[in-house]
């Protein structure tokens, strides 16, 4: 035994969808709606930038990624860097194209 069917509900429409916020606060200069992000689902890439102190950013992107992913994800790397820059620990800078020089710690023998 089932329920009765009401006869005073009417059909619905289609659910609106709410949109996401496109256009962020700059971390760096702090101006209102001036970060934008650009995604190529395509070339699976992202990037973000300020149209007022032309900070970029670039990261990765999947048919799930959103702008607000990119902008958290940019607002991440900024903290870690400034965490890495405070704690005095820096990574090694890109290899260039001279040598190495030689340490010579000395020797036993001499």
């Amino acid at each position: 035994m089932g329920k009765r069917k009401k006869s005073s509900r009417k059909p619905t429409g289609p659910r609106r969808k709410e949109s996401l916020e496109t256009q962020f606060t700059c971390l760096f200069c702090h101006h209102d709606k001036s970060v934008t992000v650009r995604m190529d689902r395509k070339e699976g890439l992202a990037e973000l930038f300020c149209k007022v102190c032309d900070q970029r950013y670039q990261s990765k992107v999947n048919h799930l990624t959103e702008a607000i992913d990119i902008y958290s994800e940019w607002i991440d790397a900024a903290d870690a860097a400034e965490r890495d820059a405070a704690s005095g620990s820096r990574r090694p800078a890109a290899s260039s194209s001279r040598a190495a020089p030689a340490i010579d710690f000395g020797s036993d023998g001499e």
